[in-house]
This record gives C-alpha cells, structure tokens and sequence, in this order.
C-alpha cells in the first residue's frame, strides 16, 4: 500500500478512532496521541492491511486495546493502596505491623492475574464502577463481578494462609 492508498483507505478512519479514543480515556491529550501511535502501527503494517478483511475493524480494535494498556498502565503505577496514618495512641509497632500488613496485602495483589489484579484494583481501591470497568476492559459486567470475586477468594486465601505461616 502506498501512501495515496493509505490516505484513501486508513486516514478518513482517523476521526472515528479519536472519538473511540475520547470516549475511552476520557482525555483529548491520551485521545490523540493513541491515535497517533495507532496510525504509526497502521503506517508501519502497511503492506499486511491488503490482507485484512475490514482495515477499519482492525483499527478500532488496535484503537480499543491501546487504550486498555493505557488504562491498565496508569491505574496500576499511579495507584497504591493508601498508607496508614498515625493515630492518636497508636505505638511505633503497631505502625510498623500496619506496614507489613499493607506491603502484604499489596503483594498479594501483584500475584493475581493481569486481569483479576486489574479488576480488583479498579473496584476497590479506585472505586470504579462495574459498567466503567467493563467498558476498560471489554469484559460484561458478569465477567467482572466473577473475576472480582475469585479475586477476593483468592486474596483471602493467601492472606490466611501467609498469616497461619506466620505463627
């Protein structure tokens, strides 16, 4: 494909990806940079789009995904679970056990799959709703609520069982 092809057939597409990307990130600046990244791949490929059924489908689905990886990029590097604060009365030790508790739990978190972690990540400490999770993610509500709750079921079992270690 050269590049009077590729503005014919891949650059009109370029408004509906960025709507995709708007309603996705819910950013302008996010919006148009995964669009300008997907343009690139699509640039780059250029010569395996001839073989592609719908090069718009494949697009908005590249769109889609891109903006997944942001999401499950920024949500899980910028969010922590929040520290503990000292409270009146509250000892050096039972500050310190607090600590481990949190560095425990967010361990336990991090051993989760991808998408479990993501999930979880998103509800509980981010409070997300599910119907905004499974527009991130792609998945149905029901999906969520399952990957959450093994989720749960699999953090409390690690956490008791790590706790039962201990003593």
């Amino acid at each position: 494909m050269e590049l009077k092809e590729f503005k014919i057939s891949v650059w009109p597409l370029r408004e509906k990806l960025l709507n995709q990307a708007r309603r996705l990130t819910g950013e302008e600046e996010d919006a148009e940079d995964i669009v300008q990244e997907v343009l690139l791949k699509l640039w780059s490929r250029r010569t395996e789009l001839d073989r592609c059924d719908s090069i718009e489908a494949y697009a908005t689905t590249m769109t889609r995904n891109a903006c997944i990886d942001l999401m499950r990029t920024r949500h899980t590097s910028d969010t922590s679970l929040p520290d503990t604060c000292p409270e009146d009365g509250q000892t050096p030790e039972s500050l310190l056990e607090a600590k481990d508790e949190m560095r425990l739990v967010e361990a336990i978190i991090a051993s989760l799959p991808p998408l479990q972690q993501a999930i979880l990540r998103m509800k509980d400490i981010e409070g997300y709703e599910t119907e905004e999770i499974a527009e991130v993610t792609g998945c149905n509500a029901e999906a969520i609520r399952s990957n959450l709750s093994r989720a749960r079921k699999r953090m409390r079992d690690i956490y008791l069982k790590t706790i039962g270690n201990r003593r």
